[in-house]
């Protein structure tokens, strides 16, 4: 059968298509505006109705199984493609590991203990507290009336927790 045998041709000519440009060239000899799957369609111009269906039908089966073939085609391809990629970026996980450098203190941090140095030098002591204060620490204990302006919320950063007595925590303000 002549479509039989030019399923054949195609599947053939497929698969020794090597480059998907190569495979595009092989498809645009049996699919193409001037391929042989197209000129068979229009011979059958010349054809009777009844011989039109029938010719019809086997054409459109020989279609389908080329372009079945050419899809393959194009999935192997693209899956070879892929396994070379995969193979060229290849990481051994075994490897040691890239050394890293130590880090150093931040400038302002060298700045802070020279400076806390000089002054411990000097007879001074450095103290350290807490930076979250409540309101009896930060102004009660200093004799700040409740309307003191250091209490407003311009002044002063409190935060969402509160004391026993109900009245918010705020950051150490001295």
């Amino acid at each position: 059968n002549e479509l039989d045998s030019l399923v054949d041709t195609a599947r053939a000519a497929f698969a020794e298509a090597k480059t998907p440009a190569e495979l595009e060239n092989a498809k645009a000899q049996f699919l193409g505006k001037s391929g042989r799957i197209t000129e068979l369609m229009k011979g059958m111009a010349a054809l009777s109705v009844e011989e039109k269906k029938s010719r019809g039908a086997a054409i459109n089966v020989g279609k389908q199984a080329i372009e079945t073939a050419l899809t393959d085609r194009r999935q192997q391809l693209a899956d070879e493609e892929l396994s070379l990629q995969l193979r060229a970026e290849a990481l051994d996980v075994s490897l040691p590991g890239r050394h890293r450098a130590g880090g150093g203190l931040h400038p302002v941090s060298r700045t802070l203990e020279r400076i806390e140095e000089i002054f411990s030098s000097m007879g001074f002591d450095v103290a350290d507290g807490p930076e979250i204060e409540s309101d009896w620490h930060s102004f009660t204990s200093l004799n700040n009336p409740p309307n003191h302006p250091a209490r407003s919320m311009q002044d002063t950063f409190y935060v969402d927790l509160k004391g026993d007595d109900g009245i918010p925590y705020n950051l150490r303000p001295h």
